[in-house]
């Protein structure tokens, strides 16, 4: 760890004078890009993060967002990028581990975690190696600690292969009289430590995310990965509820990134305070531990809390109760940051300053041009079995099978539909969870391809019937000082918010992990977006057709887009090109009539239109207890991944039409059987699959991974 030379300039001039080792390491993690945002700060006002619903906006560990009198959610994204590359089992256990953390710490309790993970092609060894050891951290991390994994995705990219991305979100729920902020509130209070010992574990972890994967990264960076441990994670959710319960905690802040002086520092910023932190008094699991080590280390399972004086005792005696370790390590003043080790002062800071003093940059950018169409000879039938059969538009049951998604029997809607349903007892709501993004829509198309990952996300939740309540984004791109991947990542943002802001779902928070790149090149810019609804119930229509759908009208509604095939799978796998497919004008209105039609007695299914086109939505149809027959004009109109539509099955069409005069087309595609076939005719050319090739064709990941 180095403070750079300029950083360091303006750090004497506040200061007057050299800072101290661990001051000059505490600004070299808090004025990193992973927590500084200084390359996309100035870019993240586009986003709107206001509405009634929203309790509190982006800033804090995680955001609050009202669903009913009395009952809120959290909402909360994390990535663990660097780290999963690294070490694929810690780095995204961890990363599972932090954002149940940052839930923790506005008082709620997780409820669901989305998943969202990114790797170079499925056809290569490392690839495979680091998708098997991220989802057994996952598995591992979320089923250990009871927390459901029901949502999420799974891409696969050439441009990852040097970078893999690991995206996970948390939903948590709390009423509104045990919200907790991370604003220290009263001087004289104190700062108590809580969970596990601090060791030297994930040391410099905030810089090692803020630069470019190198090619010994896997040997030389390994001290910068943390190391899980769910069962005191567990046990740290239960010392929360019950702390919260006894109103011990004024204010709260987990420990990730810079560790200690990370969270303690932001936590009394945020309240326009200081602190006076005794460094020597953190319980440690380590001998002779030194004060930036105890200050900047990121050792997992810790959570910082502000608590009076007179409630020490019972925090300690709730910790106690739960065998997590306690200190107390210092106060809440009116003065500076100050952190002493062993009667010597280590730092004596301005808190404000630390935390937003860091420089924004000025980074220049090329914007991204759109290629004309140029498309190759296809054969329909191996088109077809190509685009189904592909990793990244298959099944993902291997990955999540792996996960608990039923714990906490909220669940009404697992993973591998279009979207997660939860049942939202105490407000008698469904909320919905949608997860993921395209990196072959913003490789085609940056800015359309964000708007696309937006209204696909969007139109998932309304295929359950619910309407979009709000989202949190986790913005990935490759090293910002390179203009054409800075071009990219401001497309991607403009485009995520300008969507959002058209769906009327504000963006309440989210993460920005840039630098994802590496002696292959640099990522695909990923917008991945967490999503939720809510809608009034918990039933929702299946994605697939049940043997009660036989004779139900098959009908797609929305517009097309014009066909186009830009950043689909077909050409991605084929070669070619072709412009982005067009959006519709009034994407609210589609989503909240698709969710209308979803949520009719006479809807049998409901399944969006997007990754793979009609091809992978039909074939996803079809079970072994109904069939299908569809005709369609081209094998554009098969393989164009324009979002915002669905494909509903209906045994009342006329009443569909109806709903969607003046907002979007209808078009009739055929009708469901009971034959267990998908029948296609393509512009008079003909397939017939039955159910178990459909299976076959969609499984591979199992069949390769098993």
């Amino acid at each position: 760890m180095s403070l750079a030379e300029q950083d360091r300039e303006l750090v004497v001039a506040e200061l007057d004078r050299e800072p101290t080792p661990a001051e000059a390491a505490l600004f070299e993690n808090l004025w990193s890009e992973h927590c500084a945002y200084r390359s996309s700060r100035p870019l993240l006002s586009a986003f709107d993060s206001e509405a009634e619903e929203v309790v509190v906006g982006p800033g804090d560990d995680a955001a609050v967002v009202e669903v009913a009198d009395g009952t809120h959610i959290t909402m909360g994204i994390e990535s663990h990028n660097h780290p999963s590359f690294v070490d694929p089992y810690d780095g995204a256990a961890t990363g599972v581990g932090g954002i149940v953390r940052d839930t923790l710490s506005m008082g709620a309790y997780p409820i669901a975690l989305a998943d969202s993970l990114y790797f170079g092609e499925f056809d290569r060894e490392h690839s495979r190696y680091l998708l098997e050891g991220v989802v057994e951290g996952i598995s591992d991390y979320g089923n250990s600690i009871g927390v459901p994994t029901v949502a999420g995705s799974t891409a696969f990219h050439d441009d990852y292969e040097g970078n893999p991305l690991v995206n996970v979100a948390c939903v948590g729920l709390l009423d509104d009289e045990r919200l907790v902020t991370a604003d220290a509130k009263e001087p004289g209070n104190k700062l108590m430590l809580v969970g596990n010992a601090t060791g030297r574990d994930g040391l410099g972890g905030a810089s090692f995310a803020s630069e470019d994967l190198s090619e010994d990264a896997e040997t030389e960076d390994r001290p910068a990965v943390q190391v899980g441990d769910p069962y005191t994670e567990k046990l740290l959710v239960e010392a929360s509820e019950a702390l919260l319960d006894r109103e011990l905690v004024e204010a709260a802040r987990d420990l990730g990134a810079a560790g200690l002086g990370g969270a303690s520092s932001e936590m009394v910023a945020k309240g326009g305070l200081g602190a006076e932190i005794r460094l020597e008094d953190v319980h440690q699991r380590e001998p002779n531990m030194n004060a930036l080590e105890i200050l900047l280390a990121e050792s997992q399972e810790r959570m910082c809390y502000e608590v009076r004086p007179e409630n020490v005792d019972a925090v300690r005696e709730v910790a106690q109760r739960y065998d997590l370790g306690c200190s107390v390590i210092g106060d809440v003043t009116e003065g500076n940051y100050v952190c002493t080790f062993e009667g010597e002062v280590v730092v004596d800071v301005d808190a404000e300053f630390l935390g937003d003093g860091a420089p924004m940059n000025d980074l220049d950018s090329t914007e991204p041009t759109q290629p004309e169409r140029d498309l190759p000879d296809f054969d329909l039938g191996e088109a077809f079995e190509e685009v189904v059969g592909h990793p990244n538009t298959a099944s993902k049951r291997w990955v999540y099978r792996q996960y608990d998604h039923e714990v906490q029997v909220r669940t009404a809607t697992g993973p591998g539909d279009d979207a997660a349903v939860l049942a939202l007892r105490e407000a008698e709501k469904g909320l919905a969870v949608s997860s993921g993004a395209d990196p072959n829509w913003t490789t085609a198309a940056p800015y359309e391809g964000a708007r696309a990952v937006a209204l696909e996300n969007a139109t998932n939740l309304a295929a359950k019937g619910a309407t979009p309540l709000a989202a949190v984004d986790c913005l990935n791109g490759g090293n910002p000082e390179k203009p054409d991947v800075y071009g990219g990542f401001r497309g991607i943002v403009d485009g995520l918010a300008d969507m959002c802001a058209a769906l009327d779902a504000p963006v309440v928070g989210g993460n920005v992990s840039l630098y994802n790149d590496s002696p292959s090149g640099p990522i695909p810019p990923t917008p991945t977006l967490a999503m939720t609804g809510t809608k009034e119930g918990y039933d929702a229509p299946p994605a697939a057709l049940s043997g009660d759908a036989s004779g139900a009208t098959l009908l797609v509604v929305g517009d097309s887009g014009g066909d186009r095939l830009g950043g689909s799978q077909l050409l991605a796998q084929f070669g070619g090109s072709d412009r982005f497919p067009l959006l519709p004008e009034n994407p609210r209105e589609v989503v909240e009539t698709v969710a209308e039609v979803a949520d009719r007695d006479e809807t049998a299914a409901v399944h969006d239109v997007s990754h793979g086109g009609l091809a992978v939505a039909l074939a996803e149809m079809v079970t072994d207890e109904a069939g299908l027959s569809a005709d369609l004009a081209s094998l554009e109109a098969l393989f164009a991944e324009t979002p915002g539509r669905a494909v509903v099955a209906t045994t009342d069409p006329e009443a569909v039409r109806e709903e969607f005069d003046g907002v979007a087309p209808v078009a009739e595609l055929g009708a469901a059987d009971s034959s267990g076939d998908l029948d296609l005719t393509v512009a008079d050319e003909s397939l017939t699959y039955d159910a178990a090739e459909i299976a076959d064709l969609r499984d591979v990941l199992a069949r390769e991974l098993d």
